[in-house]
């Protein structure tokens, strides 16, 4: 069972990663009693002097407290001189709770500050969970000691675990460079997925030498392409977060330059990584059974194909008629046409997989209703469109939309 009681994804992996050990990066995970009792709800991860820091935020324009006051730290630079940490909770997501949101969230920086001897304008913190209720931040600010007390390297699977919420399964990928760099990230997000950013919680750590503006840009450049092109149900969080820190405490060549040979080869394993998490989240989708690639060509720009991409796996008539294993190509039709971009009818080209099954406004002649429907029982699936317009392209990744999924939220708060 996951971390809420709900059965495991059908499309977990197998068992969470052996994350390699960051240098300069600790973590500490204990319980709260935030929302849940007998859970671990609260993680403290401490990053070390001379690090660089990075993060993306929700544009939603509802943020929660938390994020506005990250944006204001990294607004004054990334360089964390004296070191850094990141506070998580996760049950209450400490958003729309006015003032009192501001006040919670610098009780606890003042207390992570303190216990760590920190700036407290290097102190982080995210929070995740129901909107609407005051953050019970004494309950965490009594126990910043204790986890101050049990930081450790080797405590990421932990970290993982403690800020799920809805979550099935705890999310980890990493990679290391042939130069010995190391890429680690943990990431946490199952339902209101729609980034208009980043992604959900997501927390990336490197042992590469990289200066705050560099990483920043290595971070935003892989934004499109990975967490901005993930959806599970069109709903965009208050509280979405993304904070990346480069401890330079590796052998690899730093990184100043992200066109040269050492600045392609880690932003290349870092989107990797990135992209690697964002699937994850797809895959941990609340009562998600299909994980499906939506690829679109054809459009005139790349703009108009993301456009089309995300009608199309935003739709709850496409993604209901995939629960459901039904090759029901013309909800497809219909989501393009709905999605704003230019399309002509007559141009556009629609295939399951490897089979067409649509083309020049009409049905493919060779169309086979019963190998669609074969191809649809499968647990990953790829949708391909056409629009046979120009060069834009752009693929996303979605999830099917079952009954779990109303069972979840349906009584989220409860």
């Amino acid at each position: 069972m996951g971390k809420a009681g709900l059965p495991v994804s059908p499309l977990a992996p197998a068992r969470f990663p052996d994350l390699p050990v960051i240098a300069g990066v600790d973590f500490a995970s204990a319980a709260a009693g935030i929302k849940y009792q007998g859970r671990s709800d609260v993680t403290l991860i401490r990053i070390a002097p001379g690090s660089t820091v990075a993060g993306a935020f929700t544009r939603s324009s509802t943020r929660a407290a938390c994020i506005l006051d990250n944006q204001a730290k990294l607004a004054q630079g990334g360089d964390a001189p004296d070191g850094a940490a990141i506070l998580i909770n996760s049950g209450n997501a400490n958003a729309f709770t006015g003032a009192r949101g501001q006040q919670s969230v610098d009780a606890v920086c003042a207390a992570v500050a303190g216990a760590l001897d920190l700036p407290q304008g290097r102190v982080f913190t995210s929070s995740t969970g129901v909107i609407g209720e005051p953050l019970p931040h004494e309950r965490i600010v009594a126990i910043v000691g204790d986890l101050a007390r049990g930081l450790d390297a080797g405590g990421v699977a932990d970290a993982a675990r403690a800020i799920m919420t809805t979550d099935t399964f705890p999310k980890g990928a990493s990679a290391t460079l042939a130069d010995g760099t190391r890429i680690a990230g943990i990431a946490k997000g199952s339902g209101m997925i729609a980034p208009d950013m980043a992604t959900m919680l997501v927390y990336l750590f490197t042992d590469a030498t990289v200066p705050a503006g560099v990483l920043q840009q290595a971070l935003a450049s892989g934004l499109d392409a990975t967490f901005n092109a993930i959806t599970v149900d069109s709903d965009t969080s208050t509280s979405d977060a993304l904070i990346l820190a480069a401890t330079g405490q590796g052998a690899g060549a730093p990184v100043t330059d992200l066109d040269s040979p050492a600045g392609r080869d880690f932003v290349t394993a870092l989107h990797g990584v990135m992209r690697d998490l964002a699937h994850q989240v797809v895959r941990d989708g609340e009562g998600a059974t299909k994980f499906v690639e939506v690829a679109v060509t054809g459009a005139v720009d790349d703009a108009d194909a993301h456009r089309v991409a995300m009608s199309i796996a935003n739709s709850p008539l496409v993604k209901t008629a995939i629960a459901g294993q039904d090759a029901n190509w013309g909800r497809i039709v219909a989501a393009v046409g709905k999605s704003g971009a230019q399309a002509d009818r007559d141009r556009l080209r629609i295939a399951f997989g490897d089979m067409v099954v649509a083309r020049d406004g009409w049905r493919d002649p060779d169309y086979d209703e019963a190998a669609a429907s074969a191809y649809m029982q499968g647990q990953d699936l790829r949708i391909g469109v056409d629009l046979g317009l120009g060069q834009g392209a752009r693929t996303v990744w979605t999830c099917d939309l079952t009954h779990g999924y109303i069972d979840i939220n349906a009584d989220y708060r409860s």
